[in-house]
């Protein structure tokens, strides 16, 4: 609400020249600024209201530049919240009550980007600051329409980030949830409870069971950690910066037992298209910057744009000459697909299988031998082979890779079955370990994540991701130009693995990585590696700060820690003689 014109405000803007700072109460939810010469308060209530979302209240045909009746009773606890930190806001009567409609996504972010499964066909809306967002908003739409992609990343708004566990109930608890706690913190182990549930794999009740501590990736519920009796799973200790909680010696104990034994994780949620028929493979291969790989075998596949930089990465499985399995992170499905879709043309058979199949991991030095009893599939076959195979009674896929960076496979199969196949590793002494611990594993081995270490800001070659790359191939892709002309140039950044001496805290994404006074790049993912014992990041360095050795500061959380740039390759296991074992 506004309020009538304050002499005291009136008096200073006179004298001054000029507004009133804006003010924020992020504890309390509200904005208070200056308006003309009287305050707007404005409140993010926590028991905001939704409308328009029943068919007893629909949205009206010709409702624009329209308010809903004054509702002050809703805000009358912000309102004297605010007034007794600047009382100057009771001193005048209130001149003007906006109650009015706000669109929020499920996240809080507009949606700006293609429609999905629309042919050209564009969305811009939703935005909650319209008027700061607009610029921006204006700039990538444009990039959109003309160009066909944008300058920057924008998957944080790209339509496609939500597919279709996104439905009409989850929309308004996320919303109403995001709205409530709009100048909320958003801590590392934080999962917000609204929304929840929506896409469950056949192992939830399981997990759940022995302990499992939830999160949600791309709409599905998998476990973080593994709680042991006595620990505290409660919301409160999740308020935290610091890496120390509940789960930091679970999180220790899981990574130990990776490394030592066997652990499984289950990992619902993976994005799979079949690819095939005639032609399928001289199709692929002018989406990709490396080379398919053979009958029997996986590699990763990336994705460029025509300027060479990444759009997505897959893991692409060869069946047979022309028939493909290609797997892709759970938050990528219409995304991907879309590529997919594009880029294949109409002739190519394209199917999404991803409810057909679930997946898990099983990885460690002891593995193999608690995998053979239950299989009949040939372990040894080597590094990147996949085969079809029963385990625990059951048709599925083994396939010879390990995210952890350790002896292991993953095991697709259908979702009832995987209960059983579960059950079976569990039972031969495989120790559960939750995405927490998985994240810091992969880390160790310098892997990158999508969409954070792999995203459209960078290049395949600033990302590192040289070997993947078939600049002399005779297929063309997109940016192999452009990535030809950097190759001769040599790119402007490299990632690198850095080594931070840092206390408490991990350095969240996008921290500052710096040389002296002078900003040389920025983390874009960083944790504990309990097997190197060692606090390590990811980040994105100009090439002359990418030497090994090379002695920087991150910047966490306003603390410069010292760093340093670890030689080119894993930090743990350089060699990859324990995934080849």
């Amino acid at each position: 609400f506004l309020t009538d014109a304050i002499p005291e405000i009136a008096a200073w803007s006179a004298e001054h020249g000029r507004k009133l700072p804006l003010l924020r109460d992020v504890d309390s939810s509200y904005y208070l600024r200056q308006d003309t010469q009287g305050l707007n308060l404005g409140p993010y209530e926590r028991n905001c209201r939704a409308h328009w979302t029943t068919a007893a209240d629909p949205m009206p045909d010709d409702f624009s530049f329209q308010l809903y009746p004054d509702d002050l009773d809703r805000l009358e606890w912000y309102i004297e919240d605010a007034m007794a930190r600047v009382p100057l806001l009771g001193s005048q009567g209130v001149s003007r009550v906006i109650n009015g409609p706000i669109p929020y996504a499920p996240d809080g972010h507009p949606m700006i980007g293609p429609m999905p499964g629309v042919d050209d066909a564009f969305e811009a809306h939703s935005f909650t600051f319209g008027i700061a967002q607009g610029g921006g908003a204006g700039k990538v739409m444009a990039e959109w329409l003309v160009n066909g992609g944008t300058h920057d990343d924008m998957w944080p708004v790209d339509p496609r980030r939500f597919t279709n566990y996104a439905d009409d109930d989850y929309a308004l608890a996320k919303a109403q949830e995001v709205y409530g706690h709009e100048y909320a913190m958003h801590f590392p182990h934080q999962e917000w409870p609204a929304g929840r549930g929506k896409r469950v794999s056949s192992l939830d009740a399981t997990l759940r069971a022995a302990g499992g501590q939830m999160g949600v990736y791309g709409g599905w519920e998998r476990a973080n950690w593994f709680a042991a009796p006595g620990d505290d799973t409660a919301y409160a200790p999740t308020q935290t910066w610091d890496r120390a909680g509940p789960w930091e010696p679970r999180v220790r104990a899981e990574c130990a037992a990776v490394r030592d034994h066997a652990g499984v994780l289950a990992l619902p949620g993976f994005s799979r298209f079949a690819v095939g028929g005639p032609g399928a493979a001289a199709a692929l291969d002018t989406l990709i910057a490396g080379a398919l790989p053979k009958v029997g075998r996986l590699t990763l596949g990336y994705f460029p744009d025509e300027r060479g930089r990444i759009l997505t990465e897959m893991s692409i499985l060869r069946d047979a000459e022309d028939a493909f399995l290609l797997i892709t992170a759970a938050p990528a499905r219409w995304h991907d697909f879309e590529l997919l879709r594009r880029g294949l043309g109409p002739d190519i058979e394209l199917r999404d299988v991803t409810e057909e199949t679930e997946a898990l991991i099983l990885t460690g030095p002891a593995a193999r031998d608690l995998l053979a009893p239950l299989t009949d599939g040939d372990l040894s076959r080597g590094w990147l082979t996949h085969q079809g195979a029963t385990v625990a009674g059951h048709t599925a896929r083994l396939v010879r890779v390990s995210f952890a960076g350790e002896l292991g496979w993953e095991v697709h199969a259908a979702p009832h079955a995987m209960p059983d196949i579960y059950a079976g590793l569990t039972g031969a002494d495989a120790q559960p370990f939750g995405m927490y611990a998985l994240d810091t594993l992969r880390l160790e081995k310098g892997y990158r994540s999508w969409k954070g270490d792999l995203s459209s800001a960078y290049t395949l070659l600033e990302a590192g991701l040289d070997r993947f790359l078939r600049l002399d191939k005779l297929a063309d892709f997109p940016g192999k130009a452009a990535l030809r002309a950097e190759a001769a140039a040599g790119p402007a950044r490299r990632c690198v693995t850095l080594r931070i001496e840092t206390g408490p805290r991990d350095a969240p994404y996008m921290a500052g990585v710096w040389d002296g006074a002078q900003a040389v790049g920025e983390v874009t993912s960083a944790g504990y590696g309990y097997r190197v014992d060692a606090a390590l990041a990811l980040a994105m360095v100009a090439t002359d700060h990418a030497q090994p050795g090379t002695r920087l500061t991150v910047d966490i959380f306003g603390d410069r820690c010292a760093a340093e740039v670890l030689p080119d390759g894993p930090a743990w296991d350089p060699a990859n003689a324990r995934i080849r074992a």
